[in-house]
């Protein structure tokens, strides 16, 4: 039986809320009984989401920018009244050989992955704090773990992305605020991997697209690709008062393949 309506009452923003993992989670979320900000740089994409929510609203915000970030919480709590959960799911991927990297798309990955979670996790603990009450997730990746081949500045930003977690989990704790982390395993059915990931992984390894899919769901000990239900469900855990004993957890979805 799916429960559901568990979040009841709740005010929620997911950055990069506009498509994939991001919007599937906003769904979620909506129906556990969240208010629902979806935020993100796309912001038509965003508007979409909100309007298929039962209490959504879209806002435009680009990660890195302080001000936006800023006036992306002030916007929800001026509109729901609190803020109990922010979920920082905004990130972007680009793989290349280390040689082969631009200062600039090094930075870029960084900037959005790491420092964005960071402008969001700040404005949030703002609200936060006088409240004496809030969660936030943060969706980070297996590799926050492990690193990742050809993949060095996001491996590097999720790194950075659990060690931020694990510092504002201590830092929060004497205000009731958890921190948490989410790493989930490869999404091979979702729209980064089927329009991007596999291309650039395939380039990058010399090997076929079906090749690329059939190395990954090797890695996994359940054999199968993470879906966006098994992420979505560590989520609402992590948002609930089921897990209010752990903070400053990076929590692995990964079908067994990262166990550390």
């Amino acid at each position: 039986m799916e429960m559901y309506q568990r979040l009841k009452g709740q005010t929620a923003i997911v950055t990069g809320g506009g498509q994939g993992l991001g919007e599937a989670l906003c769904q979620r979320l909506d129906r556990e009984g969240c208010n629902v900000v979806v935020a993100d740089i796309n912001y038509e994409a965003a508007k979409k989401v909100a309007a298929s929510l039962k209490s959504g609203s879209a806002f435009h915000v680009d990660v890195t920018n302080e001000e936006q970030v800023e006036k992306m919480v002030n916007y929800t709590v001026e509109k729901y009244g609190a803020l109990d959960l922010l979920v920082s799911n905004a990130a972007i991927l680009i793989a290349k050989p280390i040689t082969n990297f631009t200062v600039e798309e090094w930075r870029k990955m960084i900037d959005i992955n790491l420092v964005g979670y960071f402008l969001a996790a700040k404005a949030a603990a703002r609200v936060m704090i006088p409240q004496k009450k809030g969660n936030i997730i943060q969706i980070n990746s297996k590799s926050g773990k492990k690193g990742s081949y050809k993949n060095s500045a996001y491996a590097a930003s999720k790194f950075g992305g659990i060690g931020l977690t694990q510092s504002l989990a201590l830092e929060l704790a004497e205000h009731n605020i958890r921190v948490n982390a989410i790493c989930p395993g490869n999404l091979l059915d979702s729209p980064l991997w089927v329009n991007s990931l596999f291309k650039q992984y395939a380039k990058n390894q010399g090997i076929t697209e079906e090749e690329v899919r059939q190395k990954y769901l090797g890695q996994v000990p359940l054999g199968r690709s993470c879906q966006y239900e098994d992420v979505a469900n560590v989520m609402v855990f992590l948002a609930s008062d089921e897990s209010s004993y752990m903070t400053g957890q990076a929590i692995n979805v990964t079908g067994g393949q990262e166990m550390r």
